[in-house]
Parts: C-alpha cells; sequence; structure tokens
C-alpha cells in the first residue's frame, strides 16, 4: 500500500478524526498512488492513522476515506451510500418533499462527494480526486441503492480546479430531454433546472429556513433580496405576505421564479421582479424613502476561506446596514450566510455592528442553519457552512 508520512507532531488533527491533511503536514510520499488513488496516512515513527486518497496538486494534499484498515473497493462505497440514504429516511426529510441531499461529502464521510435528488432525477458532483477516481463504481451504486434510472452530473464547481480537475456535467445515466424537473416541498411546486442552476440546481439546504419565512410572512409587505428562483418569495405569498419586491441579477433567475410563482397559483400581481445589482437596489429603496415588514437576505458565497473573511464581512454589514433602514418598527430580518470563511460568531457580530451603524435596536429572535439532510460531522467543523439570524427591529 502506498503511504503518506507526516512530519512529527502533525498527527493531532487525525487522532481527533478531521478528515484533511494539508501538504505542509507531509514528510514523504511512498510510492506514489496517482490523483485519487489510496494510501495509508502514517505518523513519523510509523503508527497508522488513516486510509485515504491522494491530491497531490491541491493544498489538502490527502483526505480520509476511514480511520481503521478497511479496504477502500465497491463494498466500502455501497455501505457508505447505503448509510447516508438510511439516515434521511430516518429523519423523515422525504415526508416533507421529494427532492433533498442524500449525500454530503466529508459530514457523510465520503469527502466530495455531493449527491442530491430532485424527484425521480439524481445530481452528482464529484469534486475531489478520490471520488473521480470512484466515479463510475460510485454512480452505478448511487443507482442500485436508490432504484432510480436518471442521474445527472455537475462537476462543474471552482473547488475543482484546485484539485487538478477539468468540468464534467451532462446526463452519465437515463434520458434526460429538458433539464427543468418539477419538485414539489412543504406543498408547493418549484421548477428546478438542474444544468444551469446554482449549485445543483437548488438551495435545498434553505429548506426549513423557507418554512419560517411562510410562518411569519402573514400581512407582511415583504423585499426579498438575492431572490434567485423564488424560494423564499412563493413561501412568503404561501404565508399570507401582501407584497413580495423580489430583487435578483439574474434575468434568467427572475423569469424561473416567476414561473414558480405562478406555478402555485398566486398572482403575480402580488410580486415584483426587479432585476439589478441588490447593493444598488438597496440605496435606491433608502434613498426613495421605501419601507418594509419583512426583508430577506440570502446572498451567494461572499468568502470561501477565512483569508477573505475581511472582505466578505463589509458585503455583509452594508447590505445589513441598508435592510435595517429599510425595514419598518416591529419589522422583521432574515439574514443569512453560507460563506465558509465566516463562522456564526462572526456573522452575529457583523450583524450586530451593522444595526448599531444604522442607529437601531433589534433582537435575534431565532438562529437558523441548514437542513437536517445536510448534517454536520462533529469532528468537520467546517460542514456547518449555512448560519442565519432573525432579527426584530424594535425602534
Amino acid at each position: 500500500m502506498p503511504a503518506l508520512i507526516l512530519k512529527p507532531g502533525r498527527e493531532k488533527s487525525l487522532l481527533r478524526r478531521h478528515p484533511w491533511i494539508f501538504s505542509g503536514a507531509v514528510m514523504q510520499v511512498d510510492e506514489d498512488p496517482g490523483p485519487g488513488g489510496t494510501l495509508d496516512i502514517i505518523s513519523s515513527n510509523g503508527d497508522f492513522l488513516a486510509r485515504g486518497f491522494y491530491s497531490p496538486h491541491s493544498q489538502i494534499r490527502a483526505r480520509v476515506w476511514t480511520f481503521d484498515n478497511k479496504p477502500i473497493d465497491r463494498d466500502f462505497f455501497r455501505n457508505r451510500i447505503r448509510s447516508s440514504i438510511a439516515a434521511r429516511k430516518s429523519l423523515l426529510v422525504t415526508g416533507q418533499t421529494d427532492s433533498l441531499r442524500l449525500i454530503h461529502a466529508e459530514s457523510d464521510y465520503l469527502p466530495g462527494l455531493i449527491v442530491d435528488r430532485y424527484a425521480d432525477t439524481l445530481v452528482m458532483q464529484c469534486l475531489t480526486t478520490g471520488v473521480e477516481f470512484w466515479r463510475e463504481p460510485i454512480v452505478e451504486l448511487l443507482l442500485e441503492e436508490t432504484g432510480l434510472e436518471k442521474l445527472y452530473e455537475r462537476s462543474d464547481a471552482d473547488v475543482r480546479e484546485l484539485e487538478g480537475l477539468t468540468p464534467h456535467f451532462g446526463a452519465l445515466r437515463g434520458t434526460i430531454s429538458d433539464p427543468r424537473i418539477g419538485i414539489q416541498e412543504q406543498g408547493l411546486k418549484f421548477l428546478v433546472n438542474i444544468a444551469t442552476g446554482h449549485k445543483t440546481g437548488f438551495y435545498l439546504d434553505q429548506r426549513n429556513n423557507r418554512q419560517r419565512v411562510r410562518e411569519m410572512a402573514h400581512g407582511r409587505e415583504v423585499l426579498d433580496c438575492f431572490t434567485y428562483t423564488g424560494g423564499f418569495t412563493v413561501n412568503a405569498l404561501a404565508g399570507g405576505a401582501k407584497s413580495v419586491l423580489a430583487v435578483d441579477s439574474s434575468s434568467d433567475a427572475l423569469a424561473l421564479a416567476n414561473e414558480n410563482v405562478a406555478l402555485n397559483g398566486f398572482s403575480t400581481d402580488q410580486t415584483d421582479f426587479h432585476e439589478g445589482d441588490v447593493f444598488q437596489v438597496l440605496r435606491k429603496l433608502r434613498d426613495g424613502a421605501r419601507s418594509f415588514d419583512m426583508i430577506i437576505l440570502d446572498p451567494p458565497k461572499f468568502a470561501t476561506t477565512a483569508s477573505q473573511a475581511e472582505r466578505a464581512a463589509r458585503g455583509y454589514k452594508d447590505i445589513n446596514l441598508l435592510a435595517f433602514k429599510l425595514l419598518r418598527p416591529e419589522g422583521i430580518l432574515v439574514t443569512c450566510s453560507c460563506s465558509g470563511g465566516v463562522d456564526a460568531a462572526l456573522f452575529q457580530k457583523i450583524v450586530a455592528g451593522a444595526a448599531l451603524d444604522a442607529g437601531v435596536d433589534a433582537q435575534i429572535i431565532e438562529h437558523l442553519s441548514q437542513a437536517a439532510d445536510h448534517p454536520i460531522a462533529l469532528t468537520f467543523p467546517e460542514g456547518l457552512y449555512l448560519k442565519g439570524l432573525v432579527c426584530r427591529k424594535i425602534t
């Protein structure tokens, strides 16, 4: 078995069962297994620590498959995939929707593998060399374990470049004549474009938070920023919102959001779709003395790593400050961050600073996170990426 030997004293994270080995911790690699190949991870004094795969082009030089000496073969992946799918059934997530995340990468102990189910279609992302190496067996096992026949690949995320991998996307199994798939969630319907949509097509991780907006929206005038394809907008309307102003920079996303509103039988007279840069639109609304009873901020990722946190913090502070100024007294702000480089404590500090600079008093009435089908392994805190606050403006 090829082996990766750690430098002295660099085994501490592995003893805590964190699955990443950075290049700076590596002393040597014996018998190079090639990209994605299996190797043993050994301490400087020769102790076996884990078995993983090699990523020669990445700063994360190896990732752990298992902390014991199990063989990495087809049965290994079958057991991991089966366990992940069973966990979703035990959580009863499938009772709320026909679409959910089945495999959540490191948090399901399959580093770099994302699998989402949209109705009768699986969408897969292979984001690491190890998953790429085992790609075909994984595809076959996913279909066997789910009983589905259609699988689409969306391995086009930027992180593949860091692994030395090129993008792959398109139908791998079954006939997918239309990439727009109809799904249902908590009694609502949505069209999802699995070919061009963000991530794998839809923000499944916000499911519970969309439901909370639905529960709080009755009678309110709502501003939904970074609307994308209308997940929060449709839920606000379902909750009895008086009106929704939906803002996004993408005309294609807004067109699909408009379709999703109509698909659920809501009058488009209640919804105003506005294409534009959210930062600029918020400033124009402020200058025009507009105000709202509920504001939703669900921006794209501002910071992938902690090194980008300072720049991201400025962006988060700007939009939250403007939102507090636009919010009426007793109004509700639902504000989110999906940036891995901004942790929950920092995000709360940013929002608090925004309220202070806006000259308002506000309370946190609820903390939000990702849905249960996006679990967080206790040994992999990086799995907690979605943070949210529900704030009430007092004055």
